[in-house]
């Protein structure tokens, strides 16, 4: 003899598949429910993704902390980067040199190509203490020893250069001397500098890579004329959420002539963007279950019509009006658990093979979903946070709970004799 409750063996019965029209809209309802759930975990996960990669994209090539002043020209940085190197917050310190140039192929056939590009001049040997660009080159060596610079993937690929092709650059310096020069009869030549790729490489942010020339610290301040001065040091903290009070602290220790701005500063815009609209999409995305809900409640109204006899026979035998609410109750709990449970799995399950079915897609068809050069990734990030899990599912059966609540109440006001009047 079974010792489930009578209402739960009654509520089970009912839900066994039949060849009735009632028994199609609970199959409709599971599925809405299950598309719902695998639906809003899809979206908040690639959102979620997105949001994660792109600060990890972002603080492994600007840094935590770009340290400057008011005029983008530091003096004896070597002495700031020691007093920033002290702060606990710090894991590393290294300038740079940041200014806009013209990059002239030097093809040995046919036109050459131009392109204005942001050159970023870095000390070698303590860059890695700030980004991950020593740790990108995909081709060739991480060496700028001499006139040797690194590309950017996107941007090597878009003019045609590969390791140990030479290019020249035109510093805002020749700029402003062939400007000077023009229309005077002894208008002097200017040469630009004469340099070779040494390696290209991918950060994995399309940005980056499309847009920035690296060179030695010495070459940018020989383009920039900046002398022994650069524009800045770039600073790497050990918790990047602590930006703001790792700024404050150096900004008592270097005074008031320090520009410190975080990384959070410098991609505010674009990250608030991302969030608004991972909680636009949930709240759009969750009027799905409200829809699979409304077919809950049409299913357990039609299922009230249908057992009226049953309900008041169960009436008549001494069932309770709770009793009888509580059959219909769990029917909506039952279905918006199977609907959650298979909505879950679907959705982790499309999470998990996310890249494949977009590169089948892709092979199938000819034509990207989510293309590199405008969402900046090579393939679909994803990241999966428990809390999202459990305020979906738990909202989804919250939801179907509801759901059910209005037709157990009618069932349950039913008097035995108006239901049995015309048996």
């Amino acid at each position: 003899m079974s010792r489930l409750p009578f209402e739960f063996m009654l509520a089970l019965r009912y839900l066994r598949p039949k060849r009735t029209f009632v028994s199609i809209i609970t199959l409709i309802c599971v599925v809405g429910v299950t598309l719902g759930v695998a639906v809003l975990i899809i979206v908040l996960s690639v959102m979620s993704g997105f949001d994660h990669d792109l600060r990890e994209k972002i603080y492994g090539f600007k840094a935590h902390l770009t340290i400057s002043t008011a005029h983008h020209r530091l003096s004896d940085w070597q002495k700031v980067a020691a007093q920033v190197s002290s702060n606990a917050l710090v894991q590393g310190v290294a300038p740079f040199v940041m200014n806009q140039a013209f990059i002239a192929t030097e093809p040995t056939a046919g036109e050459s190509e131009v392109a204005a590009q942001m050159i970023r001049g870095i000390d070698q040997k303590t860059e890695g203490n700030v980004s991950v660009l020593p740790k990108s080159i995909i081709s060739g060596e991480y060496n700028l020893r001499g006139n040797r610079i690194l590309l950017g993937k996107v941007f090597a690929q878009e003019i045609g250069l590969l390791p140990g092709d030479r290019v020249s650059i035109y510093s805002p310096r020749d700029l402003k001397k062939m400007k000077d020069a023009h229309g005077k009869d002894d208008n002097e030549v200017v040469v630009p500098g004469d340099y070779q790729v040494a390696g290209i490489f991918d950060v994995g942010y399309y940005e980056f890579n499309a847009g920035f020339v690296i060179t030695s610290l010495a070459t940018a301040q020989d383009l920039s004329d900046l002398e022994e001065d650069v524009n800045g040091l770039k600073v790497m903290l050990h918790d990047p959420n602590r930006a703001d009070e790792a700024r404050l602290q150096l900004a008592r220790v270097l005074g008031p002539d320090a520009y410190i701005t975080t990384w959070l500063e410098e991609s505010s815009t674009f990250l608030d963007a991302i969030v608004v609209e991972k909680n636009v999409m949930f709240y759009l995305l969750f009027f799905i279950m409200i829809v699979a809900a409304f077919g809950i409640t049409s299913a357990q109204i039609t299922f009230v019509v249908q057992k009226t006899r049953e309900i008041g026979m169960l009436k008549a035998l001494g069932a309770t009006s709770r009793q009888i609410m509580s059959i219909f109750i769990l029917q909506s709990l039952i279905v918006g658990v199977i609907g959650v449970m298979c909505g879950y799995a679907l959705g982790m399950l499309a999470v998990s093979y996310r890249n494949e079915f977009l590169h089948l897609m892709r092979r199938l068809f000819g034509f990207e979903l989510f293309p590199q050069s405008i969402y900046m990734f090579s393939d679909l990030p994803a990241l999966i946070y428990p809390r999202d899990i459990a305020l979906i599912c738990g909202g989804s059966l919250f939801i179907c709970l509801l759901a059910g609540l209005f037709p157990a109440w009618n069932a349950g006001r039913l008097k035995p004799v108006e239901s049995l009047r015309h048996e």
